[in-house]
């Protein structure tokens, strides 16, 4: 019989909570060089949390090198989008004019400068999100062996821009094949010691996960028909709210049910499968109660410091009869409490997220995960270190590193 082993998470609210209001302070303090740091400490918090058969996971990343990518990717940037301006300003381009003076010529050779520069950097957004996962997976162990990616991002590169390329042009209908492409791509390249990861099955499988997009869809198609035909206005509108929020819920219900069939067609050194039984409904659910209760707190707080904020006010008023020196006291005091009450709420509401939303969707993902086949991990060997990944340096440049 095949051993199973099942995912677990026993991560917990409040040292989490207390983690991320330290870091981010720090981060704060340290005018933002931190946040290298604090991701570390989180990250390193969350891996150890996971474990599977009684194995925690190891995150063995700094936020040195991390720091260290990002100086080397921001370098590289600005050299790139340098040349890249350099070319548009010999084309007659630019992305800078006065309103007030520009033509209308102007105004269409500024927008053609915007869209080319975001195309241009269109390339390097898709090279950080593969240097991203391959630097995460070359910094996480269990049971004490590496994990791994090869160096191949621009191949991915160049396979992601042609796939949503073909997204594009069919509406989106070709969207799970570029799902479907891109994960094969990834896993196939990724290792767990010496035994390859390997993603079957097809992409038209995936079309089921897309059923509640089609429904989103169709709102808003009769939407747009009773408005050009009727004049249905009203209607039409409405059709297009709830077009538009069902395919929010189905976007969702799509990334999901994708995680399912991709995981369950994962193979490991053709001997090791997996399951996942993640529910849309669990996500949606723990998403909506976490952001109503996130803006409970944050109306509840702003409101009590703003009367705060109201009666120091009056006061300080009050007190410039009595001598001016007292006001002044009175008015930096009040203009101190008023930046800390507005950083504490933020960094609350900040490690709320991340405690009431984020964590719990992690800790469903993992419980429902399971590997068969099991007694098979014992025959993988060691690998090498990756020294080749840059840290996220890319995704932290570009600000798409923000995800644990």
């Amino acid at each position: 019989m095949s051993a199973q082993i099942q995912g677990r998470y026993h991560g917990k609210g409040e040292p989490l909570f207390w983690l991320y209001i330290k870091t981010a302070l720090l981060t704060m303090v340290k005018l933002g060089i931190y946040r290298f740091w604090a991701k570390t400490r989180i990250r390193k918090y969350i891996w150890s949390a996971t474990s599977a058969n009684e194995d925690s996971f190891e995150y063995t990343g700094t936020g040195l090198e991390k720091f260290l990518g990002f100086l080397v990717a921001i370098v590289i940037l600005a050299i790139y989008l340098g040349i890249v301006q350099m070319v548009l300003f010999f084309a007659g381009l630019n992305l800078f004019m006065d309103p007030e003076t520009a033509s209308g010529a102007d105004i269409v050779r500024q927008v053609a400068a915007i869209y080319i520069t975001l195309f241009a950097v269109m390339p390097l957004l898709l090279f950080a999100q593969y240097r991203a996962r391959r630097y995460k997976m070359a910094r996480t162990r269990w049971r004490g062996i590496r994990f791994g990616m090869e160096n191949a991002a621009w191949g991915y590169v160049w396979r992601a821009i042609g796939h949503y390329f073909l997204t594009l042009i069919t509406l989106g209908i070709l969207a799970p094949r570029a799902s479907f492409y891109l994960e094969k791509y990834m896993t196939d390249r990724t290792w767990y010691g010496d035994a390859r990861f390997e993603q079957d099955g097809k992409w038209t499988a995936l079309y089921p996960a897309m059923k509640h997009l089609f429904i989103g869809a169709g709102f808003i198609i009769v939407g747009v028909a009773l408005a050009a035909l009727f004049e249905a206005i009203v209607a039409a509108i409405l059709l297009s709210i709830v077009g538009y929020i069902w395919m929010i819920v189905g976007a969702v219900y799509y990334r999901v049910q994708a995680f399912n069939y991709l995981t369950a067609h994962k193979v490991l050194d053709d001997k090791i499968g997996f399951y996942s039984e993640v529910k849309t409904s669990t996500v949606i659910f723990t998403y909506i109660v976490g952001i109503l209760i996130i803006g409970a707190v944050s109306s509840i707080a702003f409101t009590a410091l703003f009367v705060v904020g109201f009666v120091g006010a009056f006061v300080t008023g009050m007190s410039f009869e009595a001598s001016l020196s007292g006001s002044m006291v009175g008015a930096v005091a009040l203009a101190i409490f008023g930046v800390v009450g507005y950083i504490a709420i933020l960094l609350t509401l900040g490690a709320l997220s991340l405690v009431i939303i984020v964590q719990p969707i992690i800790a469903h993902l993992v419980d429902g995960v399971q590997v068969h086949g099991a007694e098979h991990l014992d025959d993988i060997t060691q690998r090498s270190a990756d020294l080749g990944a840059d840290a996220e340096g890319f995704a932290d440049a570009l600000d798409i590193g923000g995800a644990i």
